[in-house]
């Protein structure tokens, strides 16, 4: 929006609108624009951390409203900012509840969730994120029009809308069954709780599996230490490599910048964010048929096909805009759609794959013991490679141009074979017998199958 790059980033603003020698490619090529993005990033990676152990101490519901009230003090100081330094702090405040959140969420869902329909659920959360990037830019689009200061002000201050649902919300959610039994002995309130999310009294086996993993864990007194022991190799790895191939499609290009994208093509500020509602609404529908099939095609098919249809449009844009708008021209009205088309399609390829199931996948493998540290290490690795991602891409654009398309394309290739080769499936594999699956592999059962175990296996 003009007025708000006018008030905190008015070099951003001339060079859009003044310097025509500058390349199309470098005209948001701004660090304090790339901080504001960035500087989210770094607050959550921190926090991650004091979540871990919020989650583990006190329970999956204290972390989350802990993230709800940051989200609300960062919405209000937002809506309020009188200078950039303001701005930024309440961007911070953002990343401290999204560390908090995103530790903790995931976790939650997968632990309440029953085994057969854990993706689905899991999936939802992901959902919901598509749900608020689609209302984001709702709101910014209606908010545009207003001309003046007000228009970013009402934007950045309705943030609070979601962030009082959240903490209020979270104040009624029950905890988790594998939470009271780790934090105390009340096995029967735990078993009472489990009965009343299953809808059911015949849960024995399954509180078994809870009490018997639940014994292993208070045997842990440094997780963040035992999770870098042999036999969790593969779900360490697996956390990290898919959070790293996660950020590597480039979605987070699209996320941040896609008006920035859609006004370097050669759309308008009103044009920019209308597509970027299309955009949302195509990921919010994706996310929702990866709901309905993760638990019956399974994992590893949807990371594949996700991954084909966004290494093709992928490739598809860069040459276009290699071949149709270099430095200093503008894509024809047509060609402008079709990278939006493109991009659409690119967008619905990661709402089915690696959108949901970037944190799908590492919230259901890692066993109780370990499971609160694995998630705080797999959304720190998250926030780690977002912030790198973030603070290189505006000088990345700038240097490679339409060769970022190809760079991010070649990515998704390797991330694919990666997959097929090293992801065992997990559809249909209770929660706390997951690490079967890894004896089962061809390659990972010659890393956590000690000598003489292979006969059990």
């Amino acid at each position: 929006m003009e007025p708000f790059l006018n008030k905190f980033f008015a070099e951003v603003n001339r060079k859009m609108k003044e310097d025509e020698e500058i390349s199309n490619y470098c005209k948001f090529d701004s660090q304090l624009l790339t901080s504001f993005t960035s500087s989210l990033y770094i607050a959550g990676l921190v926090f991650t951390f004091f979540a871990s152990s919020v989650t583990r101490s006190f329970g999956r519901k204290p972390s989350i409203l802990a993230g709800g009230v940051a989200f609300l003090v960062g919405a209000a100081l937002g809506g309020a900012a009188a200078n950039v330094y303001m701005l930024l702090l309440g961007r911070i405040l953002l990343g401290i509840g999204l560390g908090f959140t995103n530790q903790a969420i995931p976790l939650y869902l997968s632990e309440m969730a029953p085994h057969n329909y854990r993706g689905a659920i899991n999936n939802g959360f992901q959902l919901c994120v598509g749900i608020g990037v689609l209302s984001a830019n709702l709101v910014n689009f209606g908010t545009e029009k207003l001309k003046n200061s007000s228009s970013w002000r009402i934007s950045l201050a309705l943030a609070g809308v979601p962030a009082s649902l959240l903490t209020l919300g979270s104040i009624f959610l029950p905890e988790t069954p594998n939470s009271l039994i780790q934090r105390s002995d009340e096995h029967q309130k735990a078993k009472k709780m489990l009965q009343r999310i299953r809808g059911t009294d015949d849960v024995d086996a399954e509180f078994e599996d809870l009490v018997k993993a639940n014994a292993t864990s208070k045997a842990i007194k440094k997780p963040f230490v035992k999770i870098t022991q042999r036999k969790y190799r593969p779900q360490l790895v697996m956390a990290i490599a898919i959070q790293f191939f996660q950020q590597v499609t480039g979605i987070n290009v699209i996320s941040f910048y896609a008006p920035i994208l859609f006004r370097t093509v050669g759309l308008d500020e009103s044009g920019s964010l209308l597509s970027a509602v299309v955009v949302g609404v195509v990921g919010t529908a994706a996310t929702l048929i990866s709901m309905l099939l993760v638990d019956k095609l399974g994992r590893r098919a949807l990371f594949t096909v996700g991954g084909v249809q966004m290494f093709v449009s992928q490739i598809v844009i860069g040459s276009i805009m290699a071949a149709q708008l270099g430095d200093h021209g503008r894509l024809s009205k047509g060609y402008a759609y079709l990278v939006l088309v493109l991009i659409c399609i690119y967008v619905a390829g990661f709402a089915w794959s690696w959108g949901p199931l970037g944190w799908l996948v590492p919230s259901e493998i890692f066993q109780l013991e370990i499971r609160s540290a694995g998630q705080s290490i797999t959304v720190a690795a998250n926030f780690l490679f977002t912030f790198a991602i973030a603070q290189s891409f505006l000088f990345m654009l700038c240097r490679l141009k339409s060769g970022t398309f190809f760079f991010f394309g070649g990515w998704v290739l390797i991330m694919t074979s990666f997959v097929l080769l090293f992801l065992p499936e997990t559809k249909y594999i209770p929660i706390e017998q997951m690490d079967r699956v890894w004896m089962e592999h061809w390659f990972w059962k010659r890393i956590v199958v000690e000598p003489g175990q292979e006969s059990r296996v």
